[in-house]
């Protein structure tokens, strides 16, 4: 990595896959509510913005 680099946008995908990697591996029930929960509060952003 070069040295005058301010952000490293590789180094902080990594680190927020690694965070999620031990957060959910091994529990596919956490995984699933977290993505039912993010779906539900998008489609809800989806349907506010056609209704505007």
């Amino acid at each position: 990595m070069k040295k005058g680099k301010k952000y490293d946008a590789v180094a902080e995908v990594r680190k927020i896959r690694e965070e999620l990697s031990l957060k959910y591996w091994g529990h596919p029930d956490l995984l699933l509510k977290d993505l039912k929960a993010v779906r539900e509060r998008y489609s809800q952003r989806l349907k506010d913005a056609r209704n505007h």
